[in-house]
């Protein structure tokens, strides 16, 4: 009887921990492996990008026939083919600058083609916008959230200084892509990225799939999130805390514009007050896009945005 009440104690005890590991594992798969991804999911972002800016593709695929719009691959991190796209400015000869544009989760080079436009044919900027990994035409194992990627953008940001040599650099990334850029700014960076604009990115991966496990599954975080993680950890090599977006805008000391829509509910406007309360050093420009939903604050606020953007960049040149 004795033997039987442990083994019946032990089962019980076990249970939770063993579903709390499956649940992990689902909950890691289910987040960095989404599907379709990467060249099977380039026709849905296309209509994506027309969606967000009709003619976009139109105005992609003409400056590409013509050779001014070029395709590179690249080595990036742990030895993966990462790809971007790269556009001189309209005006070659008084390019202001060169801005990297970062895509969000499950987007790719295509789908923000509305801010390279802005960049190129506004701002007179040259342009270099990637794949992150899992993405796109890029290679890699699952998404990155940010973290690992931010050291692909790195080495992009050294591949776009190399082709046009500006000492003016831009970094300006949307959702995840956000994340990455805010991740990015706390690292040692080359003197002529100067300048960063983060549009609705989240405070860290732990606190982004916190809000999504509970909207989508009504579920707190313990323990799925924490053996998630903890999968994570052991297949890619990074945890969802240390995936930090405000310890690395602690570090950061170069101009900085915060964007978010008050009315986005997938990287909750709290995210916004969190990261710009963690940037204490350097400059620093918050605008709420108000009424804008996740990723909408150029949709809702098209000339608001751009002349946002505008004047950031002119302070930020001067400092």
């Amino acid at each position: 009887m004795k033997r039987f009440i442990r083994l019946t104690l032990t089962v019980l005890m076990a249970a939770p921990i063993l579903t709390g590991c499956l649940a992990g594992k689902f909950m890691c798969n289910y987040a960095l492996l989404p599907t379709p991804h990467g060249v099977d999911d380039i026709e849905r972002t296309r209509h994506k990008a027309d969606s967000l800016m009709p003619g976009s593709t139109a105005w992609y695929d003409a400056l590409k026939g013509s050779g001014v719009l070029k395709d590179t691959v690249i080595t990036g991190y742990n030895n993966y083919k990462v790809h971007a796209c790269y556009v001189p400015a309209a005006d070659p000869s008084k390019a202001q600058g060169t801005a990297i544009v970062i895509h969000g989760y499950t987007d790719n080079h295509f789908v923000f083609l509305y801010l390279v436009r802005m960049y190129r044919d506004t701002f007179n900027y040259n342009v270099l916008f990637p794949d992150l990994q899992y993405h796109g035409y890029s290679e890699g194992r699952a998404a990155q959230m940010g973290w690992l990627d931010r050291y692909d953008v790195e080495k992009w940001a050294d591949v776009a200084h190399g082709i046009w040599g500006d000492d003016f650099m831009v970094v300006h990334g949307v959702s995840m892509g956000a994340a990455t850029t805010m991740m990015m700014s706390g690292d040692d960076l080359p003197p002529y990225v100067r300048a960063f604009v983060e549009d609705c990115g989240y405070s860290s991966v732990w606190d982004q799939f916190k809000s999504n496990l509970k909207q989508s599954f009504h579920l707190p975080p313990f323990p799925i999130l924490n053996s998630a993680s903890i999968v994570c950890k052991h297949r890619y090599g990074w945890g969802f805390k240390e995936a930090s977006s405000v310890r690395q805008l602690a570090k950061c000391t170069r101009p900085m514009l915060f964007i978010h829509g008050d009315a986005d509910d997938f990287v909750p406007f709290s995210h916004l007050q969190k990261n710009y309360n963690a940037k204490v050093n350097g400059y620093k420009e918050m605008w709420v896009a108000e009424g804008a939903v996740h990723a909408n604050a150029f949709a809702k606020h098209p000339q608001e945005y751009v002349q946002h953007v505008r004047e950031f960049l002119a302070k930020a040149k001067e400092m």
